[in-house]
């Protein structure tokens, strides 16, 4: 027997065996149910997603001797006739190659006589939006007052090439893209029913390379059967594909979290051996990091993902603005890609540059900090240096005083005595962790807890990982292994955050007030007739 690929021995037969376009195939039903069949129906939608075979489905159920719960029985002459394509009352035209009027005119002489079998002769146009404006004209008047007995099926893939004049006489569905997961259970099943091996990675590699397309998903399959002798590997798809699995992009992020240049440069490293496309990981990591957005603002979206375990473990690494950054940096770098000496190149200065602008992880901001640190005085040691040193000079620092015991408990009693806005200064956080510290109000300590109120109208910022790096801030400023609790009530004072605000505002009508109040200002005003630009006044930073 000759070999059918997959896409043509599996197409659908009757509206059962659809996949993905539910609201379609239910509307077609009810409408056949009732009958309330339209004279024209368009089908739009991207390459494969089923728009002609759900214009054949219907064909065949406008014409079906016996309907099976309105669908397409399968078994009798017309069905048998329309899978065949010998049914004389089914015309398929292909727009794209009878683009002409008078290929439109013929096609519709015969529109006036009488089935020759059916209940109706049903014109069937795919890709419709190929017919010429004089073709559509000749169309027009055939599709407004059409004989009783005739159905026009129009597909196209580019409904605004159609003239507004056709739109509105047809009645239109807009098929959907389908999911990953819709095209992976739907390979798996037929897999199974032809007795093949197949591991569910490989499928879930050729579903995403699919981009919404049954057809194509199906068409990607034949080539994986063949590649792999009938076998359907993870690592035979990722040869065939020119792409790498999941995981060499999940440990890149998880690299990329724990701010690790080292590890980075040693898995794409481990990447180029396989020859891969990077622009092609690099929209692996761009599809990764918009889920991952999505997990942080709506966890319930992970649940129909097939990599959701992977999603909800790399999510709480990143924060918001971190997510934000890196797909901004990795979205832009895409251009960069052709422009560098080589792709393993170019990837590998996008992936330095999203470590390098990340606030909290730069070699630079360390390096900054660190030098800081050291030209300030630390507070429980006295830093001893002369304006006429030299550079090369090394920094002399006497020996730290030893405290004596009253003197401790008093510098601790100061110490815990700070206000809450105080200590979140001098612990230092930055990112999201300050943020989190910021809109908490401090509640109590003890010996074993330190216990903070956050304000119920920033829950979404409380996130694991911002959490343990306060825990850790708050354990190296009270020089204890505190556990922190922190709970989500109404606040019954202002927190730091509230106080930044009002701050801001505060000094914002001062520098408006000061302008309004200058005098040179006042003669500008009364001379010239001049005005202050609203919005332009911002106050003057101070900084120490």
């Amino acid at each position: 027997m000759n070999h059918q690929v997959l896409a043509r021995k599996w197409r659908p037969h009757n509206f059962t065996e659809i996949v993905g376009q539910e609201h379609v195939s239910q509307s077609l039903i009810n409408a056949l149910q009732h009958n309330r069949l339209h004279h024209a129906y368009l089908f739009t939608g991207t390459r494969g997603v089923g728009k002609t075979t759900i214009a054949r489905i219907l064909a065949k159920a406008t014409n079906c001797e016996n309907l099976q719960d309105y669908n397409p029985c399968g078994q009798c002459p017309v069905c048998q006739s329309i899978d065949e394509g010998r049914y004389l009352d089914l015309i398929e035209v292909d727009a794209a190659s009878r683009t002409k009027v008078e290929d439109t005119r013929d096609l519709l002489d015969n529109a006036q006589y009488a089935p020759n079998s059916g209940q109706y002769k049903v014109y069937l146009i795919d890709e419709v939006h190929m017919l010429s404006g004089h073709s559509f004209n000749a169309l027009l008047k055939t599709l407004e007052e059409p004989p009783e007995h005739v159905k026009f099926l129009l597909a196209t893939t580019d409904p605004q090439k159609i003239p507004v004049t056709v739109l509105s006489r047809c009645l239109q569905f807009n098929l959907k893209r389908l999911s990953p997961i819709q095209i992976s259970e739907q390979m798996a099943y037929i897999l199974g029913e032809e007795k093949i091996e197949f591991e569910q990675n490989a499928l879930r590699l050729i579903a995403r390379a699919a981009d919404g397309s049954m057809r194509d998903g199906l068409s990607l399959l034949d080539q994986a059967i063949v590649y792999g002798n009938d076998v359907v590997g993870t690592e035979t798809v990722s040869q065939m594909l020119g792409t790498i699995a999941q995981q060499p992009v999940e440990d890149l992020l998880r690299s990329l979290a724990d701010n690790n240049a080292l590890d980075v440069l040693n898995i794409i490293k481990e990447i180029a051996q396989l020859s891969p496309d990077f622009s092609g990981i690099l929209q692996q990591i761009l599809q990764v990091l918009h889920r991952l957005a999505l997990v942080q603002l709506v966890p319930s979206s992970a649940d129909n993902e097939d990599d959701a375990e992977m999603l909800r473990t790399l999510s709480p690494l990143f924060s918001a603005e971190e997510l934000q950054l890196y797909y901004q940096i990795a979205l832009m770098g895409q251009k960069d890609m052709s422009l560098s000496p080589d792709p393993r190149t170019g990837f590998e200065m996008l992936m330095l540059r999203m470590l390098a602008f990340n606030p909290q992880g730069s070699v630079a901001t360390v390096a900054k900090k660190t030098s800081v640190a050291m030209s300030k005085p630390q507070p429980h040691s006295t830093v001893v240096q002369s304006a006429a040193v030299k550079p090369k000079v090394a920094v002399q620092e006497k020996a730290e005083p030893v405290m004596t015991a009253p003197v401790a408990a008093q510098a601790a009693a100061h110490q815990e005595s700070l206000p809450w806005h105080d200590m979140v200064i001098q612990m230092n956080v930055q990112g999201l962790t300050r943020e989190l510290a910021n809109n908490c109000i401090f509640d109590s300590v003890d010996e074993q807890e330190c216990r903070l109120i956050l304000d119920p109208r920033q829950a979404q910022i409380r996130s694991p990982r911002s959490e343990e790096k306060l825990q850790a801030a708050v354990q190296k400023y009270y020089a204890r292994p505190l556990k922190l609790l922190i709970k989500t009530e109404s606040v019954a004072s202002d927190t730091p955050a509230v106080k930044i605000q009002k701050d801001k505002l505060n000094r914002q009508q001062e520098a408006v007030d000061a302008i309004e109040n200058d005098e040179n200002v006042q003669a500008l005003k009364t001379n010239f007739d001049a005005r202050v630009i609203p919005g332009s006044i911002e106050p003057v930073e101070k900084y120490d």
